[in-house]
This record gives C-alpha cells, sequence and structure tokens, in this order.
C-alpha cells in the first residue's frame, strides 16, 4: 500500500494540433537553468556577451546530436544500420509505420554518454570559433551540467522509461504503463543525486573561485555524474536484450571511461590551482 502507483499522461498540454510532452518539457527548463547558470559565470569572469551568446546553440545541438546518435549506435544498431529507412528515423525524429507512411515521434531514445560526447565536440568548436579558453568554457559549462542532467531525469520518470529493478523497498514505483511490479524509481535516484552535485559544485566554487579554468569542475562533474550513474545501473533493468549476458550492462562499461577521465582533470585542476596560489 505503500508504493507509488505512477501512469501520467505524457501530454502536458496541446497548442491546437500540437502535443507539448512533459519529457521535452523537461529538457528546456533544463538547458535553461544551465543557460542562464553559464550566463551568470560568464559575467563573473568577465567574457563578453557576444561570446557568450552562440553558446547555447553550440550545446544544444551537440547534445541532441550526440545524444541521439549515442542510442542509435550504442543500444540498438542493428536496427538503426539495418536499412536506408532506419538511418533516416535515426536522423530525423520520424517513423515509418507498416504501411509506408510517416509520422512525427520526436526523438525515441537519447543516451546521456553520447550527449556528453556530442557536448564535448560542440564545446571544442564554439571555443575554437569565438576564442575563448577551453577549460575556461568546460568549466563554466560543468558547473550546470547537474542542472540539465536532474530534469533530463525527471523526464525519463515522466515518460515511465529506463525502469528500476523489481524491488519491495517502500518507495517503489508500480509504472503502470509497464507492468504492476513495484520497482526501483532510478530514474529519480539519478535526478536526486545530480541535484546535489549542483550545489557541491556551487559551494566549490564559490569556495575556491580560481579553480575555474583549471578543468578541475569539468574533471569532478563527470566523475561524480557518471559514478552515480554506475552504481545506479545496479537498480535498474537492462534497456536493450543482449546486455543480459554481460557483467556489466552498457550504461556501465560506458561510464567506466568518463569515470577515469574524471579522476584524472579533477586531480589535474587542483594542481593547476596549487601552481597558481604558489
Amino acid at each position: 500500500m505503500l508504493y507509488i502507483h505512477w501512469n501520467p499522461d505524457l501530454i502536458m498540454f496541446h497548442i491546437g494540433t500540437l502535443s507539448i510532452r512533459w519529457y521535452s518539457t523537461c529538457w528546456l527548463i533544463g538547458l535553461l537553468l544551465s543557460y542562464l547558470t553559464v550566463k551568470y559565470l560568464y559575467r563573473k569572469i568577465k567574457i563578453a556577451d557576444e561570446k557568450f551568446e552562440p553558446l547555447f546553440f553550440y550545446c544544444f545541438v551537440g547534445i541532441l546530436v550526440g545524444a541521439r546518435l549515442g542510442h542509435c549506435l550504442f543500444y540498438e544498431p542493428g536496427y538503426f544500420l539495418s536499412s536506408g529507412t532506419h538511418i533516416v528515423e535515426m536522423l530525423l525524429p520520424i517513423r515509418q509505420d507498416p504501411w509506408g507512411g510517416w509520422h512525427f515521434t520526436g526523438y525515441e531514445g537519447l543516451a546521456s554518454h553520447g550527449g556528453t560526447l556530442g557536448l564535448l565536440i560542440a564545446i571544442l568548436l564554439y571555443c575554437r570559433n569565438m576564442q575563448v579558453k577551453p577549460w575556461t568554457a568546460l568549466d563554466a559549462i560543468s558547473l550546470s551540467v547537474p542542472f540539465a542532467a536532474t530534469f533530463i531525469r525527471l523526464g525519463n520518470l515522466m515518460n515511465s522509461e529506463i525502469i528500476g529493478k523489481p524491488t519491495d523497498v517502500p518507495w517503489a514505483f508500480i509504472f503502470e504503463r509497464v507492468d504492476m511490479q513495484p520497482r526501483h524509481p532510478g530514474q529519480l535516484y539519478e535526478a536526486i543525486a545530480y541535484f546535489c552535485f549542483f550545489f557541491i559544485m556551487w559551494y566549490l566554487w564559490k569556495k575556491r573561485p580560481r579553480l575555474l579554468g583549471t578543468g578541475f569542475f569539468f574533471g569532478l562533474d563527470i566523475l561524480l555524474i557518471f559514478t552515480a550513474r554506475f552504481f545506479i545501473e545496479y537498480t535498474k533493468e537492462v534497456q536493450e536484450a543482449f546486455e543480459a549476458s554481460l557483467p556489466l550492462d552498457m550504461g556501465q562499461l560506458l561510464s567506466i571511461p568518463f569515470i577515469i577521465a574524471g579522476a584524472y582533470f579533477t586531480w589535474n585542476g587542483m594542481r593547476k590551482e596549487i601552481k597558481k596560489e604558489n
């Protein structure tokens, strides 16, 4: 009786024939909060507004393209690479029905690891074109990323996707669109963790502002997020059948390189900051 029955409407509201989904709204809220956070940081470190404004476009495209390609290539390559039609479905938010017609679906499937890679590539292109120091941009954006990650996982919760394994914990969710089993709300675990990481990193920036621009916050961000992701994966169902035969699921395997890189950049950023003080 303590379990939470979960079956929200996927649609937040309608504008004429256009349906606005909770999932896309959560994405937009996360990106907006990240935008405002980075804008504040840019002004604090005295980077001109004209160098800031293009950043949102680079990041939005990088995250969306990377997350989409990451899902298709990491989790469903057998489907999306099997024909030209499926490659079109990978690149555009449409799907072909059994009768040969096409209909708009939105991007059903986005992978955080791919989104992270896409974001990194987009930031490096932005830094080259706008003449901004890469570590400065990466650290500033990293301070905002947990906000976006929080709302993306809340969007997954609203979609009843990336569900957890069956459990009898009193806070279990029953995802009625999936089955009637009480399950770990893995999406909520991640959202709470990322929300906490934002305040941890913000506190560290307030205490040690000279760390911004060393790569410390970039390293700490990916270290915290992907370490949390690695362990929370133990509470989640595998997303694709092939993962069941692996010693670790795909989310965990993809997290390991990020954890190693994050630990290195965190240590290297601290070393740079100590050199500055000396």
